[in-house]
């Protein structure tokens, strides 16, 4: 088996070196490139045969993301490094192999590693990194295609530990913020999906979906009863039973939208 060649890919200069420095005692490795942003990593990549890409995804400039994005034939095997390790995306890196969060442990790492060696030498390798892109515009949100909002027929494309899930438009109840991600509560389940909740708004079809609080888009048909607090403010029970309040700057659009299907004097 040939020497592998890798490429690390990160903004933060002490984390370059400490992957560089775990990758010293892997015998199959030939050699280590390392890039700080997106266009050096794109340089060496169109330049050199590299075997095995670990690659942040939030970086100044660019995400790793958009560096994915450009590979075509022939790229490498491919493990995610990310700093973010909240509970919203653990759940996330539970649904994929080649994720690992920072600090990265050992362990993990070095199952990482051997995973990535493996699909290196595998001749399907581009067929399955073609996937792993197409997966990832799922995640980001592209599958509509055109940017278009989406209709009550269409559905949103979710990873889950078995695959890929379509979730029905239809069958969306809430959407709330997780950092650079929503969380998708539907009628099946909630699904952690890698989309803004800015960016996720605009492809929802209004009416039907209202953002009533900078971190939570409800479906306003799922709204089941009103109540107003003594300071003026206004709560919403779901479908779910779950309660929401709609954030003040949001109160005047939420009144107006609900209002045509409730008794005014909820309102």
């Amino acid at each position: 088996m040939s020497g592998k060649t890798i490429l690390v890919v990160d903004d933060e200069p002490l984390a370059r070196r400490r992957l560089v420095r775990m990758l010293e005692p892997y015998g199959w490795i030939d050699r280590v490139e390392v890039a700080a942003n997106i266009e050096d990593a794109w340089a060496i990549l169109r330049d050199g045969k590299i075997h095995i890409l670990l690659l942040d995804i939030q970086m100044p400039g660019g995400t790793g993301f958009d560096l994915l994005d450009r590979l075509r034939n022939q790229p490498p095997a491919v493990v995610f490094v990310t700093a973010y390790n909240d509970h919203a995306l653990q759940a996330f890196r539970q649904n994929a192999l080649d994720y690992l969060t920072k600090p990265v442990d050992e362990r993990l790492f070095n199952t990482a590693m051997i995973k990535a060696r493996d699909a290196s030498n595998n001749t399907a390798l581009a067929d399955r990194v073609r996937e792993l892109e197409a997966a990832l515009a799922a995640l980001r949100g592209q599958g509509s295609g055109d940017g278009r909002r989406l209709g009550q027929e269409d559905g949103i494309w979710v990873k889950t530990r078995a695959g890929h899930n379509r979730v029905p438009v239809s069958d969306i109840l809430k959407v709330s913020a997780e950092r650079d991600y929503v969380l998708i509560h539907a009628r099946q389940g909630c699904y952690l999906h890698a989309e803004g909740i800015g960016e996720f708004e605009g492809r929802l079809p209004f009416p039907q979906f209202l953002r009533i609080h900078r971190s939570t888009i409800i479906r306003v048909d799922a709204v089941t009863h009103i109540r107003s607090g003594k300071t003026g403010s206004l709560h919403l029970a779901l479908g779910d039973g779950e309660e929401v309040r709609v954030g003040r700057k949001y109160a005047r659009e939420t009144r107006a939208i609900i209002q045509h299907g409730a008794p005014a004097h909820l309102l």
